[in-house]
């Protein structure tokens, strides 16, 4: 504040000297001469030491010289985006495993124990008329299914043991073993034939893995894009500051060269305010340009720590690279063919159509009668202790046995002695228009809206290439263009400083050339950096940007 009221003193002055009388001037020169004097140095005591900044900054955090291709590397490594992108495709594996268990062989088995007495109602029951029978019967059971994955189909196996042991007087065999194997297949002949509810999510499950390792794929594209254009971003930063350094520097120069053109009596004092007034301009970019820095610089932190524990985190970012321009020349038509090829967006809707197309199958195969045909072929076996007896009904007696058990069983299954066997076919079909059906119908509207979204994918792929392309051959003449202002710039106020210092030129024409300088220098750095972003942007619409660092995506 005493600066700015130094100046307007030294301004008021000046105003106050233009607009007195001729006579008034003559009258007080001397007293105006000490006043103007007076007003110099103390412009000259508040601005301080010659040449240096008053943007000054505290930093004692430790400084990381990075390059671009380490950045890209920190990013692949840490960046927390594509850390949790990274783990989705896992997650489809267990929905694949817990589909593929419908496939497994399930196991089953029985095993119980039990005992029922029953009244005898009738004279072959085998005892007398107010006496229970008694019937003891252990079973073990065993057995397999499983559901086939080809056609559909599915095959149950099973074996039951049963032993039975009873006090009725008219069984043949006591205790008694009965075996029972059998094997039944089911097959379906239209629904379910060629794929089913399950099959139908093994496929789309599949595919959605594939969808996510493609997104897994445009996250880290992305990221490394990202990656590029912060850097380049903290570059344009870093070098504004060096421009904004420069300019204070060049105009503390100037204010340093009034100041004793001022002493010796060339220069009015209005003159070295005027040139002040530039020097706290040029701070103020300074401060602007430090500020562009600092964030910038946070930015890209983002995208290459793992966290605020990171060492990254609280250093300080020195990008070392520099953005070098040289033209570059866009074959458009190749470069869209590899958007085609390469296009994660395109290969996702290419998915997503291939999902459709699954879901339409199913739901057309759904629309078919229920046709299953079943065939089942089973063994009995029979054994245990046989009873040789006489007489008949209650009357009946036991005079002798023949020795027998579970081995007897199993030889009379094994012998196929009892075999049973059946064929079957069953079959559904609704009458009208089904639930199936209509179903079907919006599905099949569905895929070809997918289809076109796949044509309208492809269209805006060629559409941003060419964009792309065009942006990046304007911002070569930009910077082209840029780089002859900047020349002439430099030429203009070199100029205008050597007619200065000998009279030729005012201080206006210098500040004024010293702030088209810097005007320039900012204007240059620009264009380089939005040519080297075009560039970047032009690599991520072709999904180049892996391929051309060298870095190769490892399966899971």
């Amino acid at each position: 504040m005493k600066r700015y009221a130094s100046q307007s003193l030294v301004i008021a002055l000046a105003v106050s000297i233009g607009a007195a009388p001729l006579s008034a001037q003559r009258v007080s020169d001397e007293h105006v001469q000490e006043l103007i004097k007076a007003a110099a140095e103390r412009v000259g005591a508040q601005t301080g030491a010659p040449g240096q900044s008053q943007v000054q900054t505290v930093d004692d955090r430790p400084t990381v010289d990075l390059k671009l291709d380490d950045a890209v590397k920190l990013a692949l490594e840490r960046n927390l985006d594509i850390a949790v992108q990274r783990l989705n495709p896992s997650t489809f594996d267990y929905s694949i495993a817990g589909l593929n268990a419908n496939y497994r062989p399930t196991l089953t088995s029985l095993i119980s124990h039990g005992a029922t007495t029953n009244p005898s109602t009738q004279t072959i029951s085998g005892a007398a008329a107010g006496t229970g029978i008694e019937t003891g019967t252990n079973t073990y059971n065993g057995g397999v299914a499983q559901n086939i994955k080809w056609g559909g189909g599915s095959l149950a196996v099973t074996l039951n043991n049963n032993k039975q042991s009873t006090t009725s007087l008219t069984a043949l065999f006591n205790p008694a073993y009965n075996t029972n194997w059998s094997a039944q297949f089911t097959q379906p002949l239209l629904r379910n034939f060629r794929i089913d509810n399950t099959r139908q999510q093994l496929v789309i499950t599949k595919l959605n893995q594939d969808i996510s390792e493609t997104q897994l794929q445009a996250t880290i594209i992305n990221t490394v894009s990202n990656v590029r254009n912060a850097y380049w971003d903290l570059v344009f930063a870093v070098q504004s500051v060096e421009v904004a350094r420069r300019s204070v520097a060049l105009a503390d120069q100037l204010v340093r060269d009034n100041q004793t053109r001022v002493e010796i009596g060339t220069m009015a004092p209005i003159d070295v305010v005027q040139a002040q007034s530039q020097a706290a301009t040029q701070r103020q970019n300074l401060a602007t340009a430090e500020g562009t820095r600092r964030t910038n610089e946070l930015a890209l932190k983002r995208l290459i720590v793992a966290g605020t524990q990171d060492p990254n985190w609280m250093a300080t970012i020195n990008p070392v690279d520099r953005p070098e321009f040289t033209p570059a020349t866009v074959d458009v038509a190749a470069a869209v063919r590899r958007a085609l090829e390469n296009r994660t967006d395109l290969q996702i809707a290419r998915k997503n159509l291939q999902v459709n197309d699954v879901t339409m199958k199913y739901l057309s195969n759904q629309t078919l009668p229920q046709a299953d045909l079943q065939a089942r072929y089973g063994l009995i076996g029979q054994g245990g202790v046989q009873y040789i007896t006489s007489g008949s009904g209650i009357n009946r007696q036991v005079i002798g046995e023949i020795p027998g058990g579970y081995v007897d069983a199993l030889n009379s299954l094994f012998g196929r002695n009892y075999p049973t066997w059946a064929v079957q076919l069953n079959v559904s079909y609704p009458i009208g228009t089904s639930t199936q059906e209509a179903t079907a119908a919006r599905a099949r509207v569905q895929l070809n809206q997918v289809a076109a979204q796949v044509k309208q994918v492809e269209l805006q792929i060629a559409t941003d290439i060419t964009n792309a392309a065009t942006n990046v051959q304007n911002n070569v003449e930009r910077v082209q263009a840029a780089q002859a202002a900047r020349e002439f710039a430099q030429r203009t106020l070199d100029a205008e400083q050597s007619k200065f210092e000998v009279g030729m030129s005012t201080n206006y024409f210098v500040v004024q050339a010293q702030r088209d300088l810097a005007t320039a220098q900012n204007n240059e750095l620009q264009a380089v950096l939005a040519y080297r972003k075009s560039l970047v942007e032009l690599e991520r619409l072709q999904q180049t940007s892996l391929t051309n660092s060298n870095i190769t995506i490892v399966g899971r």
